[in-house]
C-alpha cells in the first residue's frame, strides 16, 4: 500500500487515503503508551505528520509503516468522507 494523503484529526486520528483511492480512519491512541509515541498527546505535535508514502512519521522519531496502518484502518464513516468531498482538504480544519 502506498499512502497518498494523510490528515491528522481530533482526538489522535488520522485519516488516510491511499493511491488507489482508499479511505479510512487511523486511531493513533493505542500507541500512545510507547514513550516514542507520547510526545503526540500533543496534538500541535501530532498535527505535524510526515507522509514518506510507505510510512508515516512525526518529528520526535515515532513513525508507522503503511503495513501497520492498513492492518488496522478503519472504514471512513460517510460523514466525515462527505465532509472531505465536499469541502476538500479545506473541511479537515472542523475535524481537528
Amino acid at each position: 500500500m502506498r499512502i497518498a494523503e494523510v490528515l491528522p484529526m481530533a482526538d489522535n486520528v488520522l485519516f488516510i487515503e491511499t493511491e488507489d483511492g482508499a479511505t479510512g480512519l487511523f486511531d493513533v491512541k493505542p500507541y500512545l503508551s510507547s514513550e516514542v509515541f507520547a510526545p503526540l498527546h500533543d496534538h500541535t505535535e501530532f498535527a505535524a505528520v510526515h507522509n514518506g508514502v510507505y510510512f508515516i512519521e512525526w518529528a520526535c522519531g515515532a513513525d508507522l509503516s503503511a503495513d501497520t496502518i492498513e492492518a488496522r484502518l478503519k472504514p471512513t464513516p460517510p460523514d466525515i468522507g462527505q465532509l472531505l468531498a465536499d469541502k476538500g482538504n479545506a473541511g479537515v480544519g472542523s475535524l481537528l
